[in-house]
């Protein structure tokens, strides 16, 4: 679910997640952005609102898809996401990825990093120190971007491993490289075909080997599944325009139920 506008409140989001629950779905998603393009206006904290889902939720997976790691503080997100987890007593999973800078309004207008080669870097190393803390050992940190000096994290996240599934724009391969070596890959915006052959090339990275290995892909509400299962995804997001989705348009992809 996008989290601007008419969706910008986090006892909604909570409301519509609870209800996507009853009605069998088995993840609920926010999008991550402190700002978005025109005509979007409001919008909201989503680390607060999966928050207050996971606490009105029994069942249901739940996570940031996806957080621009590059502009948040690693050790920062990893507090966050092993609070998150025990929360929900061991349901999130989390989404990271580069980002984007719609029109400016999110990195640029606030003095971030825009230049995408140097934010995957931040990526690469954010991850490593993000995963080293999550994983209560010792880290001892040094790289470009951040340092860690010796700090272990307790407690650690209720899941003995907490899945990251990392985004990527097909056809670019360093992104699903990147994926590869974590839990899973959101692939944004492509056709079955197009998921087909990002799997192709991350099967061929992992050698073979994609058990446990989540392939995400997203389609519109009600859409046909089975070319996408075809093409190797695992899960199949049900998104919304974020410029003109109303709760009302949520509650009634819910209410028809997931896509089988």
């Amino acid at each position: 679910m996008p989290i601007f506008d008419s969706l910008a409140d986090p006892d909604l989001l909570a409301d519509l997640s609870a209800e996507a629950e009853q009605a069998g779905w088995r993840g609920v998603f926010l999008w991550d952005h402190l700002r978005y393009r025109p005509p979007a206006v409001a919008a909201t904290d989503p680390w607060t609102a999966l928050a207050a889902i996971a606490v009105r939720t029994e069942r249901i997976l739940l996570g940031p898809m996806v957080t621009p790691l590059a502009r948040r503080r690693p050790q920062v997100v990893a507090r966050q996401l092993a609070a998150l987890d025990h929360l929900s007593g061991g349901r999130v999973v989390f989404g990271a990825g580069l980002g984007m800078d719609s029109s400016g309004e999110e990195f640029r207008r606030f003095g971030e990093e825009t230049d995408p080669v140097r934010r995957a870097a931040m990526l690469d190393e954010g991850l490593e120190v993000l995963t080293g803390l999550l994983s209560g050992h010792e880290v001892d940190y040094r790289g470009e971007h951040f340092t860690v000096d010796r700090v272990a994290y307790r407690p650690q996240p209720v899941q003995e491993h907490l899945p990251i599934w990392l985004a990527a724009r097909w056809p670019n391969r360093r992104p699903l490289r990147r994926a590869a070596r974590y839990d899973g890959v959101y692939v944004i915006d492509v056709t079955p075909a197009d998921a087909a052959a990002a799997v192709a090339v991350i099967d061929e990275i992992r050698a073979g080997d994609l058990e446990g290995f989540d392939v995400v892909v997203h389609d519109r509400a009600g859409a046909d599944p089975a070319p996408w299962r075809v093409a190797g995804a695992t899960w199949l997001l049900t998104t919304f325009d974020p410029f003109a989705v109303t709760p009302a348009e949520v509650r009634s992809a819910i209410a028809r139920g997931p896509s089988t």
